[in-house]
This record gives C-alpha cells, structure tokens and sequence, in this order.
C-alpha cells in the first residue's frame, strides 16, 4: 500500500464522510452534548461535586462568581479549613468525594494508614514494564500500567461497590509512583538524565512522597509540598460533564473493569483540547517573554496581547491560553486560591517579576477580548492560568504537567465509576442520525 494510495484514500474519507453544519441546526443536534446556549447537555444527577459559572434569568446566561463544591461544601471552605489548620488535605478531600462525609480525626488517620502503605509498586512491575519499555508519552505508559494492574487483581471483574472502593485506593495510592517512575524513566532516554528510582518513604504523604521520589537530592521546603498538595486539591474533582469524567461514567454503564475504566479516562485527559491547558499556557509565556521587553510596560504588554488575539503572535490561533473557561465566566475560584499560594512561592524562588508579569496579562486580556473580538463574552483566569507556573517553580517539566493532573483526577474518576454503578444501572447510548442517502449496492463489476 503506498503512501499516495493512504492520501487519495483520506481525500476520499472527508469527501464521503463531511456533514453539512446547517444539518446540525436544523435538526437540533447538541454538538458537543452542549445547548445552543454553551451550556452543558443535563445528562445526570450526581452528589459528588457542583460547578457554577452563570445563572439564567428569562432565558438569558448570566456570568457569575465561580462556585466549586465538593459534596456541596465550597471548595474555598475546604481550603481554608486545611490551611488553617497547617496540615495537608489531598487525603482528607479523597475521603471526602469518595465517601461522601467529612472525616473524624480517626477516621483520617485510618484511611491514611490503610493509603499510603499502597504507594509502593511491585518490583518486578517496574523493572520491566517501565523501565525497559519507555515510553515517550507519561499519560500512555500511566495508560499501559493501570491496565497491567488488572493482571495484577486477584478479583479484577468484581463491581460490588465494596471491591471497586479497594480498587480505587490502590490507584490513588499507586498514581504517585507510576507517574513519578515513568517521567524518570522518558528523563533518561530521551533526555540523558540520570536514572534514579526511590521507593516512597513511610511518613510522608503523596505530595510528599512524590518530590521525594523525582528529586535525586531528596530535599523539599514545606512550601513547596504545601503547593503541590493544594493544587491536587484543587484538580482532584470537577463535575461529571468534564470529558474525562464523562467518559467514566460512559464506560462504567457497559459493566466494564475499573482498570479499562479509568485507562479510558486517562486517553481522554490526554487529549490536549482537556488536560493540556497549563502546557499551553507555559509554551505562550515562554513567547510573550521573548517578545516583551519591559515585563511592567501596560501598553508593550497589551500591544503583544492584542496581536495573540489578532492571530498576529505566537501560534496564530487568537488563544490566549488559561483565560476563559467552559463553565466560569467572571472568575474560577481555583485559580483564585492558587493564585495566592503561587505568590508565595514565587517570592521565595525570586520569581515575583514573573508573577507580576502573569497578573498583568490577566488583567488587561478580558478587555482586549471584548474589543478585538467584538464580542460580550466574559472571561478570566482559569485554575491552569497558574498551575504550570506552579509546577514550573517547583521544577517540573511540562512533560509531567498532564499526569500531574491525573494524580488529582483519579480520585474524582473513582468517585463517578461508583456514582454509574449505584445509580446508572443503564448503558449510555445518545442517538446518532443518519443522514446519509439510501441507495442500492453496486455489483463490482458495475462500479466506476
């Protein structure tokens, strides 16, 4: 089969298979599972989380404050009771959306100590399937182990809810040390880097755990595991209509394994129209810096972000990445959380000038929008917005910053598998028209 054959062939693919977009109109397809509105498609109930970002009043779509509710407790509450108390909280939010309840002192550190003893992966697992088949992709090799783990279940197929609860621990527990294992293991094959793998270490937890495992000096300031901490916090759960926790709930209404489950999640983040939102915005920064001399010059900074929304500057898509988002309108209440935490850190890396420069993009992108494209629309920074320069100060490569979010997501994924299976009880199957014309088949030696 030769290559022109492939080419003529694909010509013939989207000649033979293009619908016209009025069809779509005309027969109210929901594109996207969205109204015409931008709103979502209500395809479920659910208890585990609520997003809002508008309101409608007399058949309008209004902006307003961002809300994100953890099984309805607000997540700027959640926040600032673990901050207060100056402890770390990805455990106690995975009880959380997981279980459904706040928990005691007790029951914290019971789930703690039944969690963290499963970060470990088994030997024989890492030195062959990760460290001799590399791949170039972190969230494909995260992909291939979580489906190697139903080998590893001595009850995989089972889907009481008390059997999927075990198994989703074990993920969240394990997503650390995948991650951490396959981002070193690409760092020395492709990269050069040396190779060291260190097993997680009793007492600390996964943020922890974690910096432990991908640096080689084993050092780490509280400041930053506290970053790293907030910002699963604050990726770990997002509503069922996100794409990857809408693929959740599609695979679990088939009756399917929680391993398939959730290496169907984890294609879907991958996709970079979901999970690649802060690596974008670390590509855009990296241009607006080349390009803007005086990072503190309103004018030389909204002239270079006139012509990124003009399609005159950096990819000539008009995005200004991490700015507007699918749900929120006038703000995230992540990325206002990070946001603060971010200065910190920002001040004891020396970084503030950066800092600065981001707020000021932030600032004056809304307006710039609006004007150039002659649009109403509101917009404002999304939690991405500050998490790559997050992950960036604390020496992340943005060949980890999608998995990163997958660390956090497994536990909403896990929290929506079990939601499909007590509640679904039904295979998800939207319809699909046909609009292609009947005809007759064509004897082939009738065909042109």
């Amino acid at each position: 089969m030769s290559v022109d054959f492939i080419h003529k062939a694909s010509e013939e693919i989207l000649k033979r298979n293009s619908i016209d977009r009025d069809l779509y109109t005309e027969l109210d397809v929901k594109r996207g599972l969205r109204n015409a509105d931008g709103s979502g498609v209500l395809a479920g109930l659910t208890k585990i989380s609520g997003v809002i970002g508008s309101k409608k009043e007399d058949g309008k779509i209004l902006p307003v404050d961002g809300k994100l509710m953890y099984r309805g407790i607000s997540i700027g509450d959640v926040v600032t009771g673990i901050q207060n108390d100056k402890r770390h909280g990805f455990a106690e939010v995975t009880y959380l959306l997981l279980f459904g309840k706040l928990p005691t002192t007790d029951e914290l550190e019971q789930f703690e100590s039944y969690l963290y003893p499963r970060m470990r992966l088994p030997n024989l697992l890492v030195t062959t399937n990760m460290l001799q088949f590399v791949s170039p992709n972190v969230m494909n090799k995260l992909q291939k182990i979580v489906l190697t783990l139903y080998t590893l279940d001595e009850n995989p197929d089972d889907n009481s809810i008390p059997n999927v609860v075990r198994q989703s621990l074990e993920l969240v527990a394990k997503f650390p040390a995948i991650i951490a294992y396959s981002y070193l293991a690409l760092r020395h094959k492709y990269h050069g880097d040396t190779l060291h793998i260190k097993t997680p270490k009793m007492g600390y937890d996964i943020a922890e755990n974690f910096l432990h495992m991908l640096r080689p000096d084993d050092k780490f300031t509280a400041l930053e595991s506290e970053l790293l901490d907030l910002a699963l916090v604050l990726h770990a759960e997002h509503g069922g209509g996100n794409n990857s926790s809408f693929t959740t709930h599609v695979v679990s209404s088939s009756q399917t394994d929680t391993y398939a489950t959730i290496a169907a999640a984890i294609s879907a983040l991958k996709g970079p129209l979901h999970g690649a939102a802060n690596s974008n915005v670390m590509y855009m920064m990296d241009n607006i810096k080349q390009n803007v001399k005086d990072w503190k010059d309103d004018d030389e900074v909204s002239n270079y972000i006139g012509k990124i929304i003009s399609k005159e500057a950096h990819n000539g898509t008009g995005l200004v990445y991490g700015m507007g988002h699918a749900v929120y309108t006038k703000s995230d209440p992540r990325a206002i959380i990070l946001k603060e935490k971010a200065r910190e850190l920002a001040a004891a890396k020396g970084r503030l000038d950066e800092f600065e420069l981001y707020n000021k993009i932030a600032e004056v992108t809304p307006g710039l929008f609006q004007k150039i494209k002659k649009s109403d629309k509101v917009i404002s920074p999304n939690v991405d917005y500050y998490s790559g320069l997050v992950y960036d100060m604390l020496g992340f490569s943005v060949e980890i910053y999608t998995p990163l979010f997958a660390m956090a997501r497994i536990v909403g994924w896990s929290a929506h598998r079990i939601d499909e299976l007590i509640n679904g009880k039904r295979i998800i199957r939207p319809a699909y028209k046909s609009v292609a014309t009947e005809r007759s088949y064509t004897p082939m030696n009738e065909r042109s």
